[in-house]
């Protein structure tokens, strides 16, 4: 009976949703505990709200533009290591084939076969300086659009995230628009953790940890501003 062909999918966008997880965590995090803090201390919505979203304005930014410095960090770091690798691969040809050679030593491979695949990769620069930056340097090629990618969905996510804590005090006064923010974003954070748990195979101990890491900066700055005021 002939076998039917295996199919292996496996997740290709793993620096997309670690930006995503980054923006929205602060994003759910960051303005909840503002907007608890300021209800803790005054009663006014319209300036609850009014503080909300100049925050959310300077986390979007600060986080976009972080997100576009690491990534653009990312790109020169590689660069500097392919052009340092190349340069090594012309002037010490000899001791850059041994690396190479120890990387399949660590595998078990017998020293006969080592040297046919060593100099097999020699005989195409290019590709022998990938395998070096690949799997003796552990490099791979950041994307050319990554920087202005990450700092787009770093920051959407980030106003996304914080946009859902504030929209109580966008339609009702007082108490109960710290109570429904409350409800909102403890659902939020528990839904984004549960989904974000997902790809580490671990979505409960995810969504539980989110929501108390949440809890608990919007509850020390409340306890602190009711303190203070």
């Amino acid at each position: 009976m002939p076998q039917s062909p295996h199919t292996e999918r496996h997740f290709q966008a793993p620096a997309v949703v670690r930006d995503i997880v980054i923006g929205m965590a602060d994003g759910l995090t960051v303005p909840f505990a503002l907007a608890a803090g300021l209800a803790g201390a005054i009663d006014s919505g319209h300036v609850i709200l009014t503080a909300g979203l100049a925050e959310i304005a300077a986390g979007s930014i600060a986080m976009g533009l972080g997100g576009y410095l690491a990534a653009r960090t990312d790109m020169e770091h590689f660069r500097s290591e392919r052009a340092r690798e190349e340069r090594e691969t012309d002037e010490i040809p000899e001791v850059e084939a041994e690396e190479v050679a120890d990387v399949f030593r660590k595998y078990g491979l017998e020293e006969p076969g080592i040297q046919v695949i060593v100099k097999s990769l020699q005989k195409d620069r290019t590709k022998f300086v990938d395998f070096m930056m690949k799997f003796e340097l552990g490099i791979d090629a950041p994307d050319p659009k990554r920087a202005i990618t990450s700092a787009l969905t770093i920051g959407t996510a980030y106003a996304v995230g914080g946009a859902i804590p504030l929209l109580p005090y966008a339609l009702i006064e007082g108490g109960d628009a710290l109570r429904l923010s409350v409800i909102l974003t403890s659902a939020a954070l528990f839904v984004f953790g549960y989904v974000k748990g997902l790809f580490t195979a671990r979505p409960w101990r995810s969504a539980l940890s989110t929501l108390a890491v949440g809890a608990i900066a919007a509850g020390a700055a409340y306890a602190l501003a009711r303190a203070i005021s």
